[in-house]
């Protein structure tokens, strides 16, 4: 048994009926270049291959009473692959919007407790003859940059890879212990709540004379603080539907742009994304007159000293917040802005610390913060209050090299990430082989149709490149 860090446990926590704390990947494969076939039961026999090296992914989380410390994970032997994978065919005539469609659709309910919190939608019926796998997993078995650890278990390198892998062990099940005996093993963690408030709030003052050096430095002009966010059509009290459409740019491209203007990938995926939301805006005639903010998770390394939910799994991230001058017309001049946005905010994260965030999770009562999202999102104070930010943009390096998962080739695996109460839009970006891909995960009582979104990247994509000859 493995108890759940702190930060894992938030994501456990933090869900409520239109909060899903889950995230993935929609993969697009070609079947032709699989030497036995690829169907549903073949990606089936390739998880139970390897079903050993999945991890946290084999496991059931078990939660205490009354929320009085963090769940844990126990290893559950008995994996019913018929469930956890399971196949659903796109309707006519099976191309992008009909897709997209049916991705929102199953993005739109929360994964099933007292099973392992993940799953595989096999999708077939694409118009080219493709076929597509949507993985969900629940936010606390991983983050985006560890959950495409995926990658490394289920794809290989050539088509004709054996389903068995020389290096997969065993899975070894255990006993679920009972509700009471869960009470019993929280109370030491209990009683040393006190000292891990005292070490946090050590942390705390370090950090704050940190913020104070920032401030005086060349950087703070560009600092982002919360509820600086104008507000937006995007930013409202969400509700469980979701909607998700997807795009690519080649990411040679996005490497001549950054060459170009001397500035970073990320801060190139912020530029194209900061010129699809002035467009979508624009054409809304909403268009704000100070910069959106956008909150992105950034990957820290810590040393779990034995109490992370996974090992190289769980959870490891930070955020920062980085502003969009949706109000500038010059792509150029946005993109220059965000640079200096982005280096503002690393300095505001180093003084930070990487790991506050994660330490002020594993002081936070469970129930303490279950009752508090739950009364947030029932009360829809996300109307009442100034935004924290207007939307979530991650950018996560992919695999330079092609992937096959028992033969199938990867064409594209567009990301998917969470939505939170207040932020109806989420924009993951992932690297893969010669290409970025994008994904957009909406509400659509908010965003009506994520496709303008899509449309628009690929515009000011399109416009950035322009501008760099």
């Amino acid at each position: 048994m493995q108890r759940l860090s702190g930060a894992d446990a938030s994501f456990v926590y933090g869900e409520t009926p239109n909060w899903h704390m889950h995230l993935g990947t929609l993969a697009v494969l070609d079947p032709s270049t699989a030497p036995d076939g690829f169907n549903v039961d073949r990606l089936r026999s390739l998880v139970e291959a390897r079903a050993g090296l999945l991890g946290p992914f084999l496991r059931r989380l078990v939660e205490v009473p009354f929320g009085l410390d963090r769940p844990a994970w126990v290893d559950d032997p008995h994996l019913d692959l018929d469930r956890q994978i399971r196949s659903v065919g796109v309707p006519a005539p099976g191309g992008p919007r009909q897709l997209g469609a049916l991705v929102g659709d199953l993005l739109a309910y929360k994964l099933e407790p007292g099973r392992p919190l993940w799953e595989i939608w096999f999708i077939e019926g694409l118009e080219d003859g493709g076929v597509a796998l949507l993985t969900k997993m629940h936010h606390c078995l991983a983050d985006g940059v560890r959950g495409a650890r995926m990658y490394e278990v289920l794809y290989d390198l050539e088509p004709g890879a054996p389903l068995d892998r020389p290096d997969t062990p065993l899975v070894q099940g255990e006993r679920i212990p009972p509700g009471w005996e869960m009470a019993l093993r929280a109370l030491p963690r209990l009683a040393g709540t006190p000292l891990r408030a005292a070490r946090t709030s050590g942390h705390l003052s370090r950090s704050a004379l940190g913020v104070l050096h920032v401030r005086g430095s060349p950087e703070w002009p560009g600092v982002t603080l919360p509820f600086q966010a104008p507000r937006t059509s995007l930013n409202r009290s969400i509700t469980p539907h979701r909607g998700f459409a997807y795009c690519s740019v080649p990411l040679s491209g996005v490497k001549a742009i950054k060459n170009v203007f001397s500035v970073t990938v990320n801060d190139v995926v912020l530029g194209i994304c900061a010129g699809a939301l002035r467009r979508y805006l624009a054409d809304r005639g909403e268009l704000p007159g100070k910069p959106l903010i956008a909150q992105i998770p950034v990957a820290v390394h810590i040393d779990s000293g034995g109490d992370a939910s996974g090992g190289a799994w769980g959870n490891a991230t930070t955020v920062m917040g980085a502003a969009l001058p949706t109000q500038l017309d010059d792509p150029v001049e946005r993109l220059r802005a965000i640079h200096a946005s982005t280096q503002s905010a690393k300095a505001m994260q180093q003084a930070l610390g990487d790991d506050l965030i994660l330490d002020l999770a594993d002081v936070a009562p469970p129930g303490l913060l279950a009752a508090g999202v739950r009364a947030y999102s029932r009360l829809r104070l996300a109307d009442h209050h100034p935004p924290v930010f207007n939307l979530i943009v991650s950018n996560v390096q992919g695999p330079p090299q092609p992937l096959h998962i028992a033969g199938a080739r990867l064409v594209a695996s567009y990301p998917i990430g969470p939505l939170l109460d207040g932020g109806g839009l989420n924009i993951t970006a992932m690297s893969y082989l010669d290409h970025i891909d994008f994904g957009y995960v909406v509400c659509p009582e908010i965003v009506e149709d994520p496709w303008q979104l899509a449309d628009a990247t690929s515009a000011a994509f399109v416009e950035l490149e322009n501008a760099a000859g």
